[in-house]
């Protein structure tokens, strides 16, 4: 395992502090606020922690309300909404500062037997054959080197590699609003069901809004040309699946108006088994040009 990775098992493991509440640290990002895929998951490991291992998270739904100071805990209680015979449903509220940063909800499920059908896997290359998530950035000679370290310092534990140019690596004309990422982690994980769709909701939030950028032309935060943050994400999990084995995300965005953006994507096991569905809208603005607005 690497030690980016054991760095960022750490950051996840909580500190429970009372019955159903529990204490989160933080690290910087490439923005200067909480990474919305780590309260995310952070909040995902409180709930589960109150629910039955029997009991697999199925699904997730969460606002974010305000940006995360990366100096300050993060505290998050647990609301045991429900406990049935086959679903537990948990609420999650994260608090900085005496104020709600984030909100989510989660529902886990005994495994039972049922319907089975799936949207095929689309065609994608060999992951083993993409650059590495380093050989492209550091292939950039048009962005910041700061920037660079910063994203490679935020995306070490996860061997994360785009089968396409990136927004931040070709922008200025509009693309097809589709983009495909292989990830896994730089490691082995536990067993754990519930580790393994805690780093996939972390990963989740790297690059969801990408295929907004694309269909405008936009490279996005790395290069300055948007503003924008998370503004609600959810997911569900349908079948079995490692975070440390190679999953392609496939993304896209169907629509962006008013300074929003909508993604939506699906999330496949290397041999073609539809893992997790995954749906987030975010704000996403073009800066202002000086004196274009009133003063």
């Amino acid at each position: 395992m690497s030690q980016a990775l054991q760095n960022l098992l750490d950051l996840l493991d909580l500190e429970q502090i009372e019955e159903d509440i529990f204490r989160g640290r933080s690290r910087s990002a490439v923005v200067p606020r909480v990474f919305g895929g780590q309260v995310a998951a952070q909040a995902l490991v409180a709930a589960g922690r109150t629910v039955p291992e029997d009991r697999p998270a199925h699904s997730l739904h969460a606002y974010f309300l305000r940006p995360g100071d990366p100096g300050a805990p993060i505290v998050y209680t647990v609301d045991r909404i429900r406990d049935g015979r086959s679903f537990t449903t948990r609420r999650v509220v994260a608090v900085q500062h005496g104020k709600p940063i984030f909100h989510l909800s989660a529902s886990f499920q005994v495994y039972e037997d049922g319907l089975d059908h799936q949207e095929p896997m689309p065609a994608s290359p060999d992951p083993a054959t993409l650059p590495t998530g380093e050989e492209r950035l550091r292939g950039y000679e048009h962005l910041d080197p700061v920037v660079v370290e910063k994203f490679l310092e935020a995306r070490a534990a996860v061997d994360l590699r785009y089968v396409d140019e990136p927004p931040y690596g070709k922008f200025g004309e509009p693309r097809e609003p589709h983009s495909q990422v292989w990830f896994r982690t730089n490691g082995k994980l536990a067993d754990d069901p519930l580790l393994h769709v805690v780093l996939a909701t972390y990963v989740s939030d790297m690059t969801l809004l990408d295929s907004v950028l694309l269909a405008h032309g936009r490279g996005g935060w790395a290069v300055g040309d948007v503003v924008g943050a998370s503004l609600d994400h959810a997911m569900w999990f349908h079948r079995p699946f490692r975070a440390d084995e190679w999953l392609l995300y496939d993304q896209e965005s169907p629509s962006a108006y008013g300074g929003r953006g909508l993604g939506q994507a699906r999330i496949y096991t290397q041999d073609g088994r539809l893992a997790i569905t995954v749906i987030q809208e975010g704000v996403v603005r073009v800066p202002r040009e000086p004196g274009s607005g009133p003063s």
